[in-house]
């Protein structure tokens, strides 16, 4: 059996890939952990893999759908229901497009589901990570947030923005931004945030008919030369839970390494015009308390 924690953890997109990976592994260790899925019939099967392979019952499944800001809104009503603290939001759940789509939010999907979704679900459930003793965010970007040059302001649809790469790349930066500019308002409040690359995973990220043509071909042949799920979910594990960490808020990592991000990362104005934009989107409301 695994050894008894009181630690609470939500990861967003557990059905699968890194997200099932570093739930299973916070279950073996000890933890209770709420594994948020989009599809409920994907979320009961994970949740039965999860709960045998960490041989922890203390799994819950939360269903999420970050491209609805609704059911956001429903899923942290139903965590706040469940329990009074959450010590660790792992914000993992993400998207690739080869096809332009708008959210029923009038939002461009890529952008909803990497960035707006778990921004808004990180301002619903603060109140409760910071009744812990230990709050930490993590956001999984990615090594390619380095491709977008800027998150663009005033084109957060992506009308005129649109291209194979750029979309997830521009998603990807905000998730950077978007962890610098959370730790600068909240550090006195003993909230800590990272943002990392897991490195390239073999998961089922992309291949649920998501991307089409000569890019959905790329993904599926350099599948076999990835990462397993449970490699890339050991750096996520570890923010989670290594207390040095700590005093790494605020950073980014690629892997298990301390790394400088892109310059567009480092942009302070980006990153404020991005949290204002995205309270503006999503409607947030910071609330300590």
């Amino acid at each position: 059996m695994n050894n008894h924690t009181d630690k609470t953890a939500v990861v967003t997109g557990a059905n699968s890939g890194i997200g099932e990976a570093a739930a299973t592994e916070l279950a073996r260790r000890g933890w209770r952990v709420f594994a948020t899925a989009r599809s409920p019939q994907r979320g009961r099967d994970a949740l039965a893999r999860i709960r045998k392979a960490s041989n922890s019952d203390a799994v819950e499944l939360v269903d999420l759908d970050l491209a609805s800001f609704a059911s956001v809104r429903r899923a942290a009503d139903d965590l706040l229901d469940r329990g009074d603290r959450i010590d660790v939001l792992i914000n993992n759940a993400g998207v690739i497009l080869s096809e332009r789509r708008l959210t029923e939010d009038g939002n461009e999907s890529t952008m909803q589901v990497n960035h707006f979704g778990g921004f808004l679900l990180t301002s619903l459930l603060l109140p409760t990570l910071l009744q812990s003793d230990d709050p930490r965010v993590i956001n999984v970007s990615s090594v390619l947030h380095d491709r977008a040059d800027q998150v663009p302001l005033d084109d957060l649809t992506l009308e005129h923005h649109w291209g194979q790469v750029y979309p997830y790349a521009a998603s990807k930066l905000a998730n950077v931004l978007f962890t610098r500019e959370l730790h600068r308002r909240y550090a006195d409040h003993h909230l800590a945030a990272f943002a990392v690359h897991p490195g390239g995973v073999r998961t089922g990220f992309a291949r649920d008919g998501d991307v089409k043509g000569v890019m959905g071909r790329v993904m599926s042949f350099m599948q076999r030369f990835m990462l397993t799920p449970e490699k890339g979910a050991a750096p996520v594990v570890e923010l989670a839970v290594q207390a040095e960490r700590r005093e790494q808020s605020g950073k980014y990592f690629h892997r298990h390494e301390l790394r400088e991000p892109s310059r567009a990362a480092l942009n302070g104005d980006q990153a404020l015009g991005l949290w204002d934009a995205s309270n503006e989107i999503t409607k947030a409301e910071w609330r300590v308390a």
